[in-house]
């Protein structure tokens, strides 16, 4: 059991687990209530976490996709090590964090009247808006770019292993390996999917909040974010149900 597809899938669970785990409840509490009762220091961390997991899922998925590519399209070049994978396990870690770090510094708390807010006191310059680039950065980083690598990824691997026919007078495991890559790569295409259909909404949201502020002035604009929260949060769980009924092991 110990591949590489699988260490990076123990990393994307181990990432989805903890989003669950330490983000999901809180950020509904929260947004629910409008009053935060958890304090400065899990507030840093309530902002903080949840870029770095979602890079971390999106990254080993754009891993998966290029280790797919790698075996299917070049399968005489030497794979990955199981040391190399942990290596590059490390260092997706070390970039998400590095990339959630502003929303860690910039976290604060502020007393209201009746309720304690979250937010994030994002520094003010006259020539540069700060919390704007952050999120179109985000924005490209953790969704459009790793999609766009493995739809590219995935599309050739798909003409490769579906175009061609499997030869008539072929071996027994020659098609079991065939049928067995085909598996895999149709389980992790619904995997992405799945998760490019679950966080879109959410992105819009907050590049229309950066770009169209006059539109969260609306009513009920709070039920859209809750929606929009809920749909991207859910997306957790749904990947181990993907593994249970796509793959067999």
């Amino acid at each position: 059991m110990r591949t590489v597809t699988n260490y990076f899938l123990v990393n994307l669970a181990f990432a989805e687990a903890s989003m669950s785990a330490f983000n999901t409840a809180i950020n509904f509490a929260y947004a629910v209530h409008n009053d935060w009762y958890f304090g400065l220091v899990y507030c840093r961390f309530h902002n903080f976490f949840p870029i770095a997991a979602i890079f971390a899922s999106i990254y080993s998925m754009t891993a998966i996709a290029l280790d797919r590519y790698a075996a299917i399209i070049h399968p005489l070049q030497q794979r990955m090590t199981s040391t190399e994978t942990r290596v590059v396990i490390a260092v997706t870690w070390m970039l998400a964090l590095l990339l959630a770090f502003p929303q860690y510094y910039y976290s604060s708390t502020f007393p209201l009247p009746g309720r304690t807010v979250c937010y994030i006191d994002w520094p003010e310059y006259a020539t540069v808006n700060v919390q704007k680039i952050y999120y179109v950065c985000v924005t490209l980083l953790i969704y459009f770019l790793p999609l766009c690598i493995m739809g590219c990824a995935y599309t050739t691997v798909g003409v490769t292993l579906w175009v061609s026919e499997i030869p008539g007078d072929s071996s027994e495991r020659y098609k079991e390996q065939l049928l067995a890559k085909r598996k895999v790569v149709k389980m992790m295409i619904v995997v992405v999917c799945t998760f490019a259909f679950c966080w879109l909404p959410y992105h819009i949201y907050f590049l229309l909040h950066q770009f169209s502020p006059s539109l969260f002035e609306e009513v009920y604009i709070q039920q859209v974010y809750l929606a929009i929260m809920w749909l991207a949060m859910s997306s957790t769980m749904y990947n181990p149900i993907i593994y249970y009924c796509l793959n067999g092991r």
